[in-house]
């Protein structure tokens, strides 16, 4: 299985065209078994068959690493907020050293986990905190979720922590309109991008936003 996963995995990768070293395609296998063991005890996600996993989860999250590299190739502190299981927030860290990761969540045994997780990975530039997002006064450059809440309530519980240049990379389906169109004056939505993950069917896109700019 271990065999199979890592060519679908290292194949997946290269669809989206990310060239994985030996070690990141390890550390996000490693990841991918500790979801599996520890899933039911920690109630980490719904997903339990590691090839589901490998789609649903490390794929769908390896799809906005190119995005992000483009838009903020600098790195910088990124925020993963309702990270449950450290999704997207452990693939990022895995993929890209530039960026220190922080994951943060109310649920602490999720925090637990994913503590726990980045530490077996060899993980470094990285850090949970078993908190509320609107208690951390960051700045961070980059603020991510995936499958957390509406924009609207996404830019209220973040909007202290993210830098004055930074945006948000709000990980979607289908392409939110009505929250888009929900989002107050001083918010605005410079690109929404459409994301093609391997094996999944599903829509998936970006929702990047940022303050809006004054003249």
């Amino acid at each position: 299985m271990t065999d199979e996963l890592l060519a679908g995995l290292e194949a997946g990768a290269r669809s989206l065209g990310l060239d994985l070293q030996p070690e990141q395609s390890s550390r996000l296998l490693k990841y991918l078994a500790l979801l599996s063991q520890w899933g039911r005890v920690y109630n980490l996600t719904a997903i339990r068959d590691p090839q589901e996993g490998l789609t649903q989860h490390l794929l769908d999250c390896l799809a906005v690493v190119p995005p992000l590299r483009r838009q903020c190739p600098a790195g910088g502190r990124l925020l993963d907020v309702g990270s449950g299981a450290g999704l997207p927030g452990l693939v990022i860290a895995t993929l890209c050293p530039e960026w220190h990761v922080t994951c943060v969540d109310t649920v602490a045994k999720k925090m637990a986990f994913v503590q726990q997780a980045a530490g077996q990975m060899g993980l470094t530039g990285f850090s949970t905190v078993h908190a509320r997002a609107e208690s951390l006064p960051g700045p961070f450059e980059v603020i991510t979720a995936r499958a957390f809440a509406a924009l609207p309530d996404l830019v209220a519980c973040t909007e202290q922590a993210l830098a004055p240049s930074g945006v948000w990379m709000a990980m979607k389906g289908r392409d939110p309109l009505d929250e888009c169109a929900a989002l107050p004056p001083r918010v605005e939505v410079f690109h929404v991008e459409p994301l093609r993950v391997p094996g999944l069917q599903a829509e998936r896109c970006l929702v990047w936003m940022r303050p809006q700019q004054t003249v």
